[in-house]
């Protein structure tokens, strides 16, 4: 899962049991009766975990990790099109570069000859600066509202640098963090502090992206320490990063099709499910739970499909997609999406995400298409048309299985994003990555609570020992239901059992881009 601007908790939606009413659990289509079951039988914890072995292997060849544009992540895409090409799929590895990027050493921050937490950002310069701190027009204490802080948004916020190395410390706020960077250095300023904002839900350390690799060295700290830092008698500190950037790295998606002659015989060719999954790590470790549970969970969907011959059945083609460069901004389904013409956009019929579904203290999150989480369903926090439909597939299945679950927000950090943008209904699970399990949900899944869903969120311990298998089965499980679910129902989404890309969504697609871009940390502010 793609990183967040801060690392703190995500707040929880609602904790509680979701039930879906009567009148709900009409609207949702189901597979005629055995095929769901059939396909979730065959698709097995221990098969999944063969698949997350081979990605651990895989990182410990290659550095320790599987990010895109590094060994490990070639090495994983190798493994995928050897399995899927097995299987009997047409495999497509599609190209595409992207802007790089990659800590080499870890990132310090000393002032007035004490040490800071702190981190880099994302596409940070390499650089040892020490000198005099600046703060640039804070807002302290904050503002009521968050973005209220207009710190660094304008060149005329910069005073003069004075000679020498000269460190900027500005506010989180208003303006996306590129914008903060390029007018410090515009400005003349060597290197960039950003301090968190202050309200609620933004004290904490800040760390996030800056888009595209600039020279300088940006790191980010908390409020409180922001604060520290600007009430201290003329400031001076040393910022030390060291990265590395390259704007045209390439990388790849993998993209799964039934054959030609396979395609001819279903009924709905036009009306294709796209099954993905995030395939890079992060720089920092393996990525076993984020993201090659998703990976190795919809790998096994697209094997055991192929195996029971449920292929033969299908009423729409499922095509299945492991995504590159997730972790630097959805990059590899968003230039999927891009890629696409109107008419290819128009025949996808959904898009099921899969990010993160084996997190050791876990929770049973369904990505919320109607909205309702916030108490108004339909609202402007609601999926595109059909995307409530998808939820319900979801939650009606682990109704009958006496499960919990709850909702989660289409919160643009996962590969869902560039779909929803363009109309596209979508829908997927989830079970948590660095939020905070609260005592409600232990009641309902076990677990502990205080304790971040996964603890080795973008670590180097996110290994095989940072997996729950009972997670992997549930999971695992709902998302072969779903995805029998759509493949094999005669009904469909809709009520005449049809569905095209929604015009607004087509006509939309150039501001699409922008709202899947929201989901970037470079465009967060």
């Amino acid at each position: 899962m793609k990183k967040a601007v801060i690392a703190a908790s995500a707040a929880v939606l609602t904790a509680g049991l979701v039930t879906a009413s009567p009148a709900e659990a009409k609207q949702a289509p189901s597979a005629p009766a055995g095929q769901a079951k059939q396909l979730t039988k065959a698709v097995t914890v221990n098969n999944i975990l063969k698949h997350l072995r081979q990605f651990q292997t895989i990182a410990n060849r290659n550095g320790g990790n599987r990010a895109s544009g590094l060994p490990g992540h070639d090495a994983s895409v190798d493994y995928v099109s050897r399995q899927l090409q097995g299987a009997g799929y047409k495999v497509t590895k599609q190209a595409f570069t992207f802007p790089f990027f990659q800590e080499l050493s870890p990132t310090t921050l000393t002032v007035n000859g004490e040490e800071y937490e702190t981190g880099a950002f994302t596409y940070s310069g390499s650089g040892d600066v020490s000198g005099p701190i600046v703060p640039i027009d804070l807002q302290i204490p904050p503002g009521a509202e968050p973005n209220s802080s207009t710190s660094g948004c304008e060149a005329s916020d910069f005073p003069a640098a004075p000679t020498g190395d000269v460190i900027a410390l500005v506010q989180r706020g208003t303006c996306n963090f590129e914008v903060k960077a390029d007018n410090a250095a515009a400005a003349g300023y060597d290197a960039v502090i950003v301090m968190n904002e202050g309200q609620e839900g933004r004290t904490d350390l800040v760390v996030g992206t800056l888009g595209v690799p600039k020279d300088i060295p940006v790191v980010g700290v908390s409020f409180a320490d922001g604060s520290a830092i600007a009430a201290s008698a003329s400031p001076t500190g040393t910022v030390f990063t060291e990265t590395e950037s390259d704007p045209n790295r390439t990388t790849y998606n993998v993209i799964a099709d039934l054959p030609a002659k396979d395609l001819k015989k279903i009924k709905n060719p036009d009306q294709v499910v796209v099954v993905g999954a995030h395939l890079d790590s992060v720089t920092e470790g393996p990525g076993i739970n984020d993201n090659g549970s998703g990976s190795a969970g919809i790998l096994e969907i697209a094997k055991q499909l192929k195996a029971t011959k449920l292929d033969r059945k299908l009423q729409r083609p499922v095509r299945f997609a492991f995504w590159g460069a997730e972790e630097l901004g959805l990059l590899g389904a968003e230039h999927y999406v891009n890629t696409l013409t109107e008419e290819q956009l128009s025949q996808i019929y959904a898009n099921l995400n899969f990010d993160m579904i084996g997190s050791p203290n876990y929770a049973r999150f369904v990505y919320d298409g109607d909205g309702s989480a916030d108490g108004t369903p339909g609202g402007e926090d609601a999926g595109p048309t059909g995307s409530a439909e998808i939820e319900q597939i979801f939650t009606g299945y682990f109704d009958r299985k006496n499960l919990a679950s709850e909702p989660t927000a289409f919160d643009g950090r996962s590969d869902y994003g560039p779909f929803i943008a363009v109309g596209i209904p979508a829908g997927g699970l989830f079970t948590g990555a660095e939020g905070v399990k609260t005592p409600e949900q232990v009641e309902l899944y076990g677990g502990t609570a205080g304790v971040a869903y996964d603890p080795c969120y973008h670590q180097a311990c996110d290994t095989m020992s940072n997996i729950s298998a009972q997670a992997l089965y549930e999971m695992g499980d709902a998302a072969a239901y779903a995805v029998a679910t759509l493949a094999l129902s005669k009904k469909g989404l809709y009520p005449d059992g049809s569905r095209k890309a929604a015009k607004q969504g087509l006509k939309a697609k150039a501001k699409g881009k922008a709202l899947g871009h929201r989901g970037h940390a470079g465009a967060l502010r």
